[in-house]
């Protein structure tokens, strides 16, 4: 039995069609593992607030020598770090905003990439603390920039996610989304044919 933790990043709390792809990648899940358990997160309804100076401050000042206020400000990322920790499957559903990642999912990350708890500095460069653990993102786009320089969200979540020691990473891309109704049908089928080839 696995522990899935399922991140949708969509700012849409309804209609958003990575969280769409989401839910089917997840319907295929259930469907070969019945029993696992799964955790989700949705940055609609319960955003995570981006790095501000007063959470920094609390994240470099020593555990026995933070405020109260200070000790809130960590809870917050101290429990991101955790449901990162305990799970074996990462799911992250992703838009495209303006040739990135919705921020709200930058500020997730910002959260968890915490050294001494997911990755450590040696002698050799940092050294990621999360090995073992299967990532796959699941990509929905307007228009068609797989493969392409403009596609910049897939180099850095593999990156960012190998920072931290998840190298097993697998894509699946929905495209052309916004480009008519032949072109959506075409990339949500797309999607459809790869995760069923990941999941076979």
């Amino acid at each position: 039995m696995s522990n899935l933790l399922v991140i949708n990043s969509s700012l849409r709390s309804q209609g958003a069609n990575s969280t769409a792809l989401t839910e089917n990648f997840l319907q295929q899940w259930r469907l070969q593992h019945p029993r696992d358990q799964i955790v989700q997160r949705d940055m609609a309804t319960d955003p995570i607030p981006h790095l501000d100076e007063a959470m920094v401050g609390a994240f470099f000042t020593p555990a026995d020598q933070r405020t109260d206020a200070q000790q809130a400000l960590v809870k917050r990322s101290d429990d991101l770090v955790r449901e990162l920790q305990e799970a074996d499957v990462l799911v992250l559903g992703v838009p495209m905003y303006n040739f990135g990642i919705p921020s709200t999912l930058k500020a997730w990350i910002d959260h968890v990439a915490r050294a001494g708890l997911t990755f450590t500095y040696t002698e050799q460069g940092p050294k990621g603390l999360l090995e073992g653990k299967t990532a796959y993102i699941l990509a929905a786009r307007g228009g068609r920039y797989q493969g392409t320089p403009m596609d910049t969200q897939s180099a850095y979540l593999r990156d960012v996610l190998g920072f931290i020691g998840i190298t097993d990473v697998h894509f699946v891309y929905a495209e052309g989304l916004n480009m008519g109704e032949e072109s959506f049908s075409e990339g949500v089928s797309g999607a459809d044919s790869q995760i069923n080839a990941l999941l076979a």
